[in-house]
This record gives C-alpha cells, sequence and structure tokens, in this order.
C-alpha cells in the first residue's frame, strides 16, 4: 500500500551537504517498511477477531474504519503538531503514539472487549498518521534535491516490503493451532506480535532521540493567495474522489481475502493457509510498482489507469462467477494492477495547481478515508447476501476510476483555461 505523501503542511528545502545521511535514511526506511506492514496486519487481524469475537463481516470491518478513520480525523492535527515541534520531534512522537496503540492491545486482549481493540487501532493508527506527515520530508531532505524522488521510491518500494511480509508473520502467529483453540485464547494471540511491535517502535523512537537529522526550513505556500480555489479544480476534485475509491477498493479486497479463501466453493482452505496467499495479493502490488513505473513512461498515465481499471474489473467478475483455483488467483491479480493506481491518479489530480499543489496533495490525503468506508459498505453487503456478492462493491469503485481516467484530460483543461 502506498505511503501517504502529506505535504499540504509546508513545503521543505533540501539539505545539500556532504555529510554521509545512509544512517539516517536507513532509519528512515525502516518507518516506511513499519507502517506497511502495521497496516497489512489488519488484514489477518480482521478475520482473527471475527473468530474470537464471533462477529459479522460488519462489525469486523470496524478494524479498518477505525484504522483508517484515524487518518482523516489525526492528519490536519498531526501536520499543525509537526509544524509546531519540527519534522525530528514528529518523528519520536509519532513512534511513541504508535507504540502506546500496540501496547493497548495486551489490555484489549485481557479484558476481551471489541471496542478496546478498536481504540488500540485508532491510536496506532493516528501514531502512523504523525510519522507520514513527518518522514516523507525527511527522506527527501537527506541528500541533494536531484536524487530525492530515488529516495522516495527506495523507501515506498521498502513499504511495499512490509505489505507482502506482513501476511505471512501474522498468520505464523495469530492463526497457530493453539492460538485458535478457543476464542479467548484467539484474542490472546495478539498479544506476543504486538508487544513485539511495540518494543520495535520504542526502540526505533530511542534511536532517532540520539540520531542527528538535517533540520528543515519551512516555507509558507502561496495556494492563499491564489486566484482560484483549489475547489474549483474538477480533476483534483474527482481525483479527491478516485482516490477514495481507490483506496476503499484495495483495502476493502485485502480485508475479505482470507474469509474469502476459506469458501468451500473457492479454496476451502484453514486462515494459516489463506493469511500466507494474502502475500501474493500485496506482493504483486511491490511487482506492480516496478513495472508501472517503466510503462507510466511509454502510454500515457490516464490510458494505463483505465487499462487497469478495466482488468481488475474483468478480474473481480471473473472471481465471482467461478470457483477454485481460477476464482484464487483472478483475484489475487487484482494486487498487480492495483499497484500504479494511487501514484498515478496523484499525479494526475495535482497536474498544472502551481502554488496549489500542496493544498490539492492535502484534499488528496484526507480522501484516503475511503479505505475506513468502503470495507464496512462490503461487509453490509457480505452480511446480507454472501461474501462472493460483496466484490461487487469494490468493482463499482474502479468504474469510477475508469471515468475519471476518461475525462481526467479534460477536466484539466477546464482548469487551466480557467486561471488564465
Amino acid at each position: 500500500m502506498a505511503g501517504v505523501v502529506l505535504d499540504s503542511v509546508v513545503e521543505s528545502k533540501h539539505v545539500e551537504s556532504t555529510k554521509d545521511y545512509r544512517l539516517p535514511f536507513s532509519a528512515m526506511a525502516t518507518l516506511f517498511f513499519l507502517w506497511g506492514f502495521i497496516t497489512v496486519l489488519n488484514d489477518i487481524l480482521i478475520p482473527h477477531l471475527k473468530h474470537a469475537f464471533d462477529l459479522n463481516y460488519t462489525k469486523a470491518m470496524l478494524i479498518q474504519f477505525c484504522f483508517f478513520g484515524a487518518y482523516f480525523i489525526v492528519s490536519v492535527p498531526a501536520g499543525m503538531l509537526v509544524r509546531k515541534i519540527g519534522y525530528k520531534k514528529g518523528v519520536i512522537v509519532g513512534l511513541l503514539i504508535a507504540s502506546l496503540g500496540c501496547l493497548l492491545f495486551y489490555p484489549a486482549a485481557a479484558v476481551h472487549l471489541y471496542w478496546v481493540f478498536l481504540l488500540a487501532l485508532f491510536v496506532l493508527a493516528s501514531g502512523i498518521t504523525v510519522l507520514q506527515v513527518s518522514a516523507n520530508p525527511y527522506v527527501a531532505a537527506l541528500g541533494p534535491e536531484k536524487t530525492a524522488s530515488s529516495r522516495l521510491n527506495l523507501a515506498q518500494a521498502l513499504n511495499s516490503l512490509g505489505t507482502t511480509l506482513a501476511p505471512k508473520f501474522g498468520g505464523l502467529l495469530f492463526f497457530s493451532t493453539a492460538a485458535t483453540a478457543a476464542s479467548v485464547a484467539g484474542a490472546d494471540a495478539v498479544k506476543l506480535p504486538y508487544m513485539l511491535l511495540a518494543l520495535t517502535l520504542l526502540i526505533l523512537a530511542v534511536i532517532f532521540i540520539f540520531l542527528k537529522l538535517p533540520e528543515l526550513q519551512h516555507e509558507e505556500t502561496q495556494a492563499n493567495v491564489a486566484k482560484q480555489s483549489i475547489l474549483t479544480a474538477p480533476h483534483t476534485i474527482f481525483g479527491a474522489v478516485a482516490i477514495f475509491f481507490y483506496v476503499g477498493a484495495e483495502v476493502s479486497i485485502g480485508s475479505f481475502l482470507i474469509n474469502y479463501f476459506g469458501e468451500s466453493s473457492v479454496g476451502g482452505l484453514i486462515e494459516s493457509e489463506a493469511s500466507a496467499m494474502l502475500a501474493y495479493y500485496w506482493g504483486g502490488a511491490m511487482v506492480g510498482r516496478f513495472v508501472g513505473s517503466v510503462v507510466t513512461r511509454v502510454i500515457k498515465p490516464q490510458v494505463a489507469l483505465l487499462v487497469s481499471g478495466v482488468i481488475i474489473i474483468i478480474l473481480l467478475m471473473v472471481s465471482m462467477f467461478s470457483s477454485g483455483n481460477i476464482a484464487m488467483w483472478s483475484i489475487l491479480a487484482v494486487g498487480l494492477f492495483n499497484s500504479i493506481m494511487f501514484p498515478t491518479i496523484f499525479s494526475l489530480a495535482i497536474n498544472g495547481l502551481g502554488s496549489q499543489r500542496s493544498q490539492g496533495s492535502g484534499l488528496l490525503c484526507l480522501a484516503i478515508v475511503g479505505g475506513a468506508i468502503i470495507p464496512l459498505m462490503q461487509g453490509v453487503v457480505a452480511d446480507v447476501w454472501q461474501i462472493t456478492i460483496s466484490f461487487i462493491v469494490p468493482a463499482l469503485c474502479y468504474f469510477f476510476i475508469i471515468w475519471y481516467a476518461c475525462n481526467v484530460d479534460k477536466f484539466t483543461k477546464k482548469w487551466l483555461q480557467l486561471k488564465q
């Protein structure tokens, strides 16, 4: 899953220095890996807690609702905090908050209350939001400006590595025979992985306290004096809607795969086996990013977005109306074509904004709240009908993305005409 580039708060100057920033960059890259790992761990947590608390799909999807809802609620306050205390302290605060969220899983398992788990997830996601607000400008600043894009791409690749490894790690710890013997024991099984994560985050916080990192200068954007409001930029507004649907669809599909593969008509897999298969979904997204970076240089980004959207809908329909290996591998292949969507939509939506680029970026980042809403909607459909039919919800999301790809050029030209 793509990391969030929250540059809506401030613009930063790159640090031109002869100093060796390999160690600080390695520490920052670790953050990208961790928040990718933690985010996808939710896909393992959903079926685990669904079993432990005997939840329906709608209630189980509150996990994603609380996690991604934190992005929407906390991103703006996090930006204000980072602006006040600085990027380095922002990273430290984010690590401490995320560590606290992980620690809350212990009392949640002890009292065996679902709402305490949801609270822990919200706190954890709040910490990750603060981290993302702080970390992206730092990675960009750790070296020459001309290589900033390369550093960010490498960090995002490590984010994808985290999303690929999380299913295997979570499956081994959450779905052991001993852990799932009873529902209470199942809830207790989350203690070890989240305590390990809490310890890792705390150690990182201590490391960052002693790391010498560059001081970044803040520059106010001129968006507030622009003649045209960002709300009159149709390619940006509809781009935010496209981001909403894309993130919602990607997260929703991943959230249901383990339960979907457990269906007798699909794979009949036990949860530990299904969680291992989930790695192919997120691994496909990781591979697709490398392939997509080449493809989008050869063909227009909006064409790549259109083709990917059409293929994904076909794959979802094939999975819904087939069974066995065909149903499994067709939906796993969605991850490969998901890979280019976030960066492509993002770049198309901020095209031509000029001094309002940061304002547009902030709006697009808030649209990540789709990861909270769409899984909940799919959960309702799965409860009313069945899990196979519920994949119509993410399929409809991709129809909007196709529409956006077909019309974004027209929207951008309209905006540029208004600015003249």
